[in-house]
């Protein structure tokens, strides 16, 4: 196995930082590997915020579910899905181009997160620890004021950097699903009860949980909490920009 496939099955999420700066030779490391990403036609439809406001993590923290680690990491950085900066470049060159849809917004997406991956590696790498926070996606009308969002960009993810204590480092990382309950050959398959049930079993069985305990725990904590309406919700907030009420 090489290195590069070797960080892949050894990086965990870090959520815990030693009180250690990072340098800014690795920060524009971080980012640059970010900026190297695949992208879509190569519009790189994406921008990144740097953090180093403490005023602004801190609101970040809050507005995150309150978690107080994300004040904490030493370097934090925002993936906003931006399709702002095209239409503008269309409009200087005097075009008079159709505003941007549900599918370009999903497409910068998908640039976006794909540079976050870079950068998590990269940083991986350095021996740096990361964590992504989803809940940025919360909050939509609060997260737009703190971080002068257009309606055209969108914040995909939030990434925070930081060398691990040696309690992260000695954690260990949670056992992934097997292939063969991940991997189907040319078309989908709605899996089975009797698959659905071995394959979480297969990954939790060793926490002592049966399928039915873990799967009411984990609706109840995530799928039907109030952060996780409140990301649907503030989701719809953002995208409801792109959708068009009729198609020709």
């Amino acid at each position: 196995m090489n290195q590069i496939v070797q960080l892949l099955f050894s990086r965990k999420s870090t959520r815990d930082f030693l009180d250690k700066p990072i340098a800014n030779p690795d920060k524009d490391l971080i980012v640059d590997a970010a900026i190297q990403a695949p992208s879509a036609g190569n519009q790189v439809l994406y921008t990144i915020l740097e953090i180093d406001d403490q005023r602004i993590k801190q609101e970040l923290s809050e507005l995150c579910d309150n978690q107080p680690f994300i004040a904490k990491a030493p370097y934090v950085l925002i993936f906003l899905a931006d399709c702002r900066k095209w239409l503008d470049c269309y409009h200087y060159a005097g075009i008079e181009a159709r505003k941007p849809e549900l599918g370009d917004m999903l497409l910068a997406c998908e640039d976006a997160a794909i540079a976050a991956q870079n950068a998590v590696i990269a940083a991986e790498s350095l021996g740096i620890g990361s964590c992504y926070i989803g809940d940025i996606l919360e909050n939509k009308e609060k997260m737009g004021r703190l971080l002068d969002l257009d309606n055209y960009v969108l914040p995909i993810s939030m990434l925070v950097f930081g060398y691990p204590t040696e309690r992260q480092k000695n954690r260990i990382k949670p056992k992934r699903f097997s292939r063969k309950f991940i991997v189907q050959k040319n078309t989908y398959k709605k899996m089975s009860e009797d698959e659905l049930r071995n394959m979480f079993e297969d990954v939790h069985v060793e926490e002592g949980f049966s399928f039915d305990e873990y799967i009411k725990a984990f609706c109840v904590r995530k799928y039907m909490s109030g952060f996780s309406r409140e990301m649907n919700r503030s989701t719809y907030e953002y995208l409801k920009t792109y959708i068009k009420t009729e198609w020709k």
